[in-house]
């Protein structure tokens, strides 16, 4: 389920269902999202702040639902990622979302909300974020303005396992797939799983947890994105930690794997689109998927 292209003119609402950023970093995604033509608001409690979220389980809740009821409003885009989430997604209006379905915009925290909107309606989202300017916003536009395809080129990688493979592309931040299979994630059959995630000594736990549950049993394929310092805990971290957990956990699997793939917590990532059909391709080094908007 997809939402309708963006047009110039279009209004989006900026909301902050996890933690809460500057004033200086809301005022740059506004201004992001204005210079693409559309009217973006802030959500009431986007600048709040209650311990390290932006306001209350309550207030977050309600500036999202607000906005996902709001026929107006034809996309919602998080300020920023963090913590906190999670706290929100049962609360979630599935049935407004069913009735005009919108894409969401955001990464990291934000990741449980893609799989929340996934598991119970399949709406697309975008996994990413605005404002940083580069092939970051350029991507976004590009998936919330155009139906046409987006194809992500891989760096050379040595735990890439050899093969195609199609299916409906989900995922995000690992640590919240992970997290997510105590909230309800389904098994994953036939869908190509994209995983990223930063500074993380416990990625190895999570594949673990994911394989013992039996969530991956009919999985179609991995795209990895950015593992930058994927084990801090051992001196001079490097991808070799990154190569070794991958082979073992996933690499019995059966299934292509294609690391080395542009999205994540890095520089100037390229924003991914979740929930839409996507090929794998290792020989040609391509995650080709299609538009988070029709």
């Amino acid at each position: 389920m997809r939402g309708q292209r963006l047009r110039p003119g279009d209004r989006v609402r900026v909301v902050s269902p996890a933690s809460f950023p500057s004033a200086e970093w809301a005022g740059q995604v506004i201004g992001t999202l204005a210079g693409w033509g559309l009217r973006p608001e802030l959500g009431a409690h986007a600048l709040d702040r209650h311990g390290f979220m932006a306001g209350t389980d309550a207030d977050r809740l309600a500036d999202l639902n607000d906005a996902l009821r709001d026929p107006g409003v034809r996309a919602v885009v998080a300020s920023l990622g963090g913590a906190g989430a999670y706290r929100i997604v049962d609360g979630l209006d599935m049935t407004a979302v069913r009735d005009d379905p919108k894409p969401v915009v955001g990464f990291s925290d934000i990741t449980n909300l893609h799989l929340a909107l996934w598991t119970a309606t399949g709406l697309a989202g975008v996994h990413g974020c605005v404002g940083t300017g580069g092939r970051t916003d350029d991507s976004c536009r590009q998936l919330l303005f155009e139906t046409e395809p987006i194809t992500l080129h891989a760096e050379p990688s040595p735990v890439t396992v050899p093969g195609r493979a199609t299916g409906i592309l989900v995922g995000g931040c690992a640590g919240a797939v992970a997290n997510f299979l105590g909230a309800g994630l389904p098994r994953l059959d036939g869908v190509i799983l994209c995983l990223e995630g930063p500074q993380n000594p416990h990625f190895d736990r999570m594949l673990w947890g994911m394989l013992r549950a039996g969530v991956l049993d009919g999985i179609a394929g991995f795209a990895i994105g950015d593992l930058t310092g994927l084990d801090p805990s051992v001196a001079e971290p490097g991808p070799e930690q990154a190569v070794t957990v991958i082979r073992e956990r996933l690499g019995g699997l059966g299934v292509p794997i294609l690391a080395g793939l542009p999205f994540g917590h890095t520089e100037d990532q390229v924003c991914l689109p979740l929930g839409v059909p996507a090929t794998l391709d290792t020989y040609a080094g391509t995650l080709t998927a299609a538009s988070a908007v029709c």
